[in-house]
């Protein structure tokens, strides 16, 4: 039998081998661990040649040659290296024999898991040279932390202490010269303490410059000075941000004028920054910093207190991507006694700090912080799991993970979630919901809702687009269609008889030649027009829009859900109708060659297109023609048509010059939005090939003007009906701050002014910001300052100053929507009030409520901002898409305008695409904010300039993102300069 011996070690070693330390729970409850360490005798170094250590040897017996160590060398990097400096780690010229203590992988995993996985990928790498060395389970170099002493302090001694151990080693298994074992840190404190006990240290830097070869690893270095903070364990105790005041407190300190409130709104360019929009200020208040901002949320109505004068700051010029800067956080935070520590002092925050005392006050903007919450905005974000947040990608794992889900919006910080099914999630879209943000988490927690299905596929990414933007897209349920008649497509005008509903004091409007002007393929046709001559000169011209309220009545399932709903969302691959389609693209679209019920605003005009007359009607019409606009403009320019339809749109065109005239004489501002088209492949596919801008043509305008008249003309009449109820739309004038930045780039860059004191003088300006050279630089500035501007809005007109009832932007004392009924729930309510104005129907009850619509009217204008949205995001998507397929085939180059510069990069404007995209530079390039300009490197040594407004050439690309897995547009400058560089 063999014989078995227990040695036992001394009682008083037992603190040796046992570590204890005190953690909390998932329901908070706090725990005593306990863990014991077996010490062992038998740990090798891993140097070949050891004649002491009988262990596998990796690291050559003399180590490697370097300039500071003339005997050779190994290195031992602190926590800090791998935490600042893993991309010279992992830099295929470094790889210098490097001892890694088990002290450090067990902090940087507790520091940083995405961190941790790299280090991991490291050691296993064929072209590096690492050693792992378990000090904590070495008889010769494990130590017990102190009394009083905190974790971080019992690491940094852990390290000096192997190192020390290991250069006594080196020197007991030979008499002569032995390489050194260097404790490589920027921990300045470490450094010193090292000094005094006689162990070789040197800071990254310094390490890199005695180097052979060392420029391109100093290029890869991080800006890490020689003096940083050593690694602190965070408490999960600590308070990242202040703690929010009470309900009571802050509905007081807002009611005192002490204290406002406003929607929070998060910075696309840089994620530490954020701003409110309050009345008390012409410019938004600007929140810096995490801490300013408090764990608000984009869309969260917040309580700022705004901070003295003298502490006002304006943003910074820098693109700051949370992408890149905090890619390397732990979503699983520490179950140990290492904690995370507080990021509290990120680079970009100091860089920022630095920047804003070297602006001139003129760019200084009230500045606060968020010490509230007055409610919160937060919904199901469409997310991405973070691929290196996980511990675990293998798909058979079901043990629960901490990841981080990226939501799809730059404006939205990174969620922590718990799941079981991260592998299968990796590559797809989820939903996520957030659940609470405690003042002690960086980051929001929230729960799995869903899977929508994998990244870039069409069905995936068009239903998160509507959950992004909150899109209703269900399917109509059974009472609503009950509303629909029960003749379904088989309904129609019944003959003529005054004694049938349909027919009860409606006009007989069919032998009218009533035509209609639309996009192509325009299914839901709600709008035809009709001109002709009268015999005492004048002209009688006509608007006939959809009667939409005849078959949506007030209050019943059906309108129900049109009032939720607000609007039809156009997608480019699909439409989200507001009303079923039996409506929207049969019984009420206007088809030619079918009778149709409509609601009819017939003028007289006289020759210079003002209104003699103008009259409301419920009518019947037949449409004698569906044109698209290109359609019609050949019709019109073909002089071999003289048939009494072309003579129509001839008509119409010719009053249509003139009420745009008069319009822009009374101060209507010609303002622009990038608009383009997608080419499908086909019409099954839906697989974009091209896209193109958008040709405006003169019968585009000759719609636009007869339509801004109905609605004109509507408007007037409920209100004078309705003064407290009437549905109306207005477009405030903007505060003359929000163009303040445009003024100036415009007087810098091109010597030109903007005059904003009225819509007339800026409409005065805007013709006059012109580029001989350059005809696309007026769209440019136009498109500029339409983002300068307010959103219009609908309210009810009871519900503000008459004074405030008008509309900016088309110089109209008063405005509403009546045109679009099938489109846009607020132009059904428009005709309820107008039929009732003309005492065809009485109003219902609920529409006499002032509160009762204006409840439905805010929930229509979040709708209809909603609506735009997604719309743009759709085109963006498919865009990006039809640049992939011809980037397959060739490379995508187009002219650009640069509407902004920063610090470290460019934001231009590709007109061709209607793309907004980012140009970053890596090195360090001079800027001023000034001027609007940046100084980049050019060739034969010469310096290029680059400002607003210039024009330059860029390289367009569709790269998947390697975690996120779903395409990004990304852009290069090939000209003046290239930057892939720079």
């Amino acid at each position: 039998m063999v014989q078995i011996t227990i040695q036992k070690r001394p009682l008083s070693e037992a603190v040796q081998v046992q570590r204890k330390f005190f953690r909390k729970t998932a329901r908070g409850k706090v725990v005593k661990v306990l863990r014991e360490r077996y010490l062992r005798d038998d740990i090798g170094c891993g140097i070949d040649g050891c004649p002491v250590c009988d262990s596998p040897a990796p690291l050559p017996a003399r180590g490697a040659a370097h300039s500071s160590f003339a005997n050779g060398h190994f290195i031992l990097p602190d926590t800090n290296v791998f935490l600042h400096q893993m991309d010279l780690m992992e830099h295929a010229a470094f790889s210098p024999p490097t001892i890694l203590l088990q002290t450090v992988m067990e902090e940087v995993r507790h520091r940083s898991l995405p961190l941790h996985n790299r280090l991991r990928a490291l050691i296993k790498a064929d072209d590096k040279n690492i050693f792992v060395y378990y000090n904590d389970y070495s008889h010769s170099t494990a130590i017990v932390r102190n009394e009083n002493e905190t974790p971080n302090d019992r690491n940094d001694r852990a390290i000096r202490a192997a190192t020390q151990w290991y250069n006594a080693h080196l020197k007991s298994r030979s008499r002569g010269a032995q390489p050194a074992v260097v404790m490589l840190t920027d921990d300045a404190g470490n450094r010193r303490l090292a000094t005094e006990q006689g162990i070789p240290n040197i800071s990254v830097r310094k390490y890199v410059e005695a180097a052979e070869n060392p420029n391109a690893l100093l290029d890869v270095l991080a800006t890490v000075g020689d003096e940083i903070e050593p690694t602190t364990a965070e408490s999960a105790r600590t308070s990242l941000y202040p703690e929010h005041l009470p309900t009571s407190e802050l509905a007081a300190g807002i009611k005192a004028g002490q204290l406002h409130q406003g929607y929070f709104n998060g910075n696309q360019y840089n994620y530490l920054e954020g701003s409110v929009n309050v009345p008390a200020f012409d410019k938004p208040v600007l929140l810096v910093g995490r801490e300013n901002m408090n764990r608000a949320v984009q869309g969260d109505i917040v309580a700022i207190q705004v901070f003295e004068e003298k502490d006002w700051k304006a943003p910074l010029d820098e693109v700051v991507d949370q992408e890149v800067t905090l890619k390397n956080d732990d979503a699983g935070g520490s179950d140990s006694e290492h904690e995370d520590s507080a990021d509290e002092s990120e680079e970009e925050r100091v860089k920022a700090e630095i920047q804003r005392q070297k602006k001139s006050s003129a760019h200084k903007q009230p500045t606060g912080r968020v010490v509230g919450i007055v409610k919160r905005g937060w919904r199901p974000y469409v997310c991405h799991i973070d691929r290196t947040s996980m511990v675990s990608s293998s798909a058979t794992s079901l043990s629960q993970q901490t990841v981080f889900a990226t939501p799809v919006s730059r404006l939205l910080p990174r969620i922590r979630m718990r799941t079981r099914q991260a592998p299968t999630l990796l590559g797809q879209k989820i939903l996520v919901s957030i659940d609470r943000w405690d003042s002690t988490s960086k980051y929001p927690d929230g729960h799995f809702v869903r899977a929508l299905g994998t990244v870039e596929s069409k069905e995936a990414e068009t239903e998160s687009l509507l959950l992004e933007y909150d899109v209703p897209y269900r399917p109509f349920g059974k009472a609503i269609l009950s509303c629909l008649p029960p003749e379904g497509d088989q309904w129609v005008v019944p003959p003529k008889d005054a004694s049938r509903p349909e027919w009860r004091d409606r006009e007989d409007l069919r032998d009218l030649l009533i035509c209609s002007i639309d996009p192509p393929k325009c299914q839901d046709i709600d709008d035809a027009l009709h001109a002709k001559q009268l015999p005492n000169g004048n002209i009688e011209a006509g608007v006939h829009i959809a009667d939409v309220s005849h078959f949506v009545l007030s209050d019943n399932p059906m309108d129900s859900e049109a009032a939720a709903r607000g609007t039809t969302v156009y997608l480019v691959d699909k439409r989200i109708d507001m009303l079923p389609s039996l409506l929207g693209t049969n019984l009420c679209s206007l088809r030619p060659y079918v009778e149709r019920l409509a609601f009819s605003v017939i003028w007289e005009l006289n020759a210079d297109a003002d209104i003699v007359n103008v009259r409301f009607t419920k009518s019947v019409i037949a449409s004698k023609a569906a044109f698209t606009y290109e359609e019609a403009q050949i019709r019109k320019d073909d002089p071999h048509m003289q048939d009494d339809l072309t003579a129509s749109i001839r008509l119409l065109n010719n009053m249509a010059i003139k009420l745009k005239a008069k319009r822009m004489a009374a101060g209507a501002l010609n303002l622009a939005s990038p608009e383009v088209k997608i080419h499908m492949d086909s019409a099954e596919s839906s697989d974009p090939v091209d896209v193109e801008q958008k040709e405006l043509r003169e019968t585009n305008s000759l719609v636009e003007e007869f339509m801004l008249l109905a609605n004109i003309s509507v408007a007037a009449k409920i209100q004078e009906t309705f003064p407290q109820i009437a549905v109306l739309r207005r477009h405030m004038p903007p505060p003359k701050s929000s163009f303040e930045k445009l003024q100036e780039v415009l007087q810098k860059r091109r010597g030109l002014t903007l005059d904003v004191s009225s819509s007339g003088a800026l409409a005065d300006s805007l013709d006059q910001c012109i580029d001989p050279k350059e005809p696309a630089f007026n769209t440019l500035v136009r498109i500029m300052a339409t983002r300068c501007m307010l959103p219009a809005e609908y309210f009810a007109a009871g519900s503000v100053p008459r004074d405030t009832f008008g509309h900016y932007g088309l110089a109209s004392p008063i405005y509403t929507h009546f045109t679009s009924p099938i489109r846009r729930y607020a132009d059904v309510l428009a005709h309820r009030q107008l039929s009732a104005s003309i005492g065809y129907t009485p109003l219902h009850p609920s529409l006499h409520s002032k509160s009762h619509v204006e409840r439905i009217l805010d929930v229509v204008n979040r709708r209809h901002r909603m609506a735009q949205m997604a719309g743009r995001a759709s085109i963006e998507f498919y865009v990006g898409l039809a640049l992939k397929a011809r980037g397959a085939q060739a490379e995508v180059r187009e002219d650009a305008f640069v509407i902004r510069t920063f610090r470290n990069g460019l934001a231009v404007f590709v007109s061709k695409f209607g793309l907004e995209g980012l140009v970053t530079f890596k090195k360090e390039i001079k800027f001023d904010p000034d001027t609007f300009t940046i100084t980049v490197p050019g060739k034969e040594g010469k310096e290029l300039t680059i400002g607003v407004f210039d024009k330059v050439k860029v390289k367009i690309l569709v790269e998947k993102d390697q975690n996120t897995q779903r395409g990004k547009v990304k852009m290069h400058l090939i000209s003046p300069i290239e930057s892939e560089g720079l």
